[in-house]
């Protein structure tokens, strides 16, 4: 598998993301806080870090909920994914939101999402008269059924 070089600069005591199995699509990235902190039911909280990233341009980090946390507690991320840009270099930071009716702790060094680390294609648009037809043509939202 070929493997993309991502520069990084962590804070003191960070534990740096790592991929938990050996086909995990995603590293496991961890709450940079120093006290834990309760989230109530539909609360939402930007939740440190503690990395800065040098992302290689033709690429972006997506930020995804940890699927354990979502069936476990309801915890997800509000932007998900969120999008890391290769020209960004502030500390990344992961929006949690609570959907559950129960409080939720999180606690130091919990892991609170995935770093998912994707190829970028730009687009560009070709203005035309007309586009080409499609079996599905404007059917929108639910237009297939259950």
């Amino acid at each position: 598998m070929k493997k993309v070089e991502v520069k990084v600069i962590k804070e003191s005591g960070v534990i740096l993301p790592k991929y938990m199995t050996d086909g995990a699509a995603g590293m496991d990235v961890y709450a940079y806080i120093e006290e834990s902190f309760t989230l109530k039911s539909l609360e939402r909280k930007l939740v440190p870090t503690g990395i800065k990233m040098e992302i290689p341009i033709g690429y972006e980090v997506q930020v995804r909920p940890r699927s354990g946390l979502a069936i476990k507690h309801g915890i997800t991320l509000v932007n998900s994914p969120g999008t890391i840009d290769s020209d960004y270099r502030g500390e990344v930071g992961i929006i949690i939101i609570n959907l559950s009716s129960e409080d939720y702790t999180v606690n130091p060094m919990e892991r609170i999402g995935q770093f998912v680390l994707q190829k970028v294609y730009k687009m560009e648009f070709c203005e035309v008269e007309k586009l080409e037809s499609s079996d599905r043509s404007v059917g929108g939202f639910g237009h297939t059924g259950k």
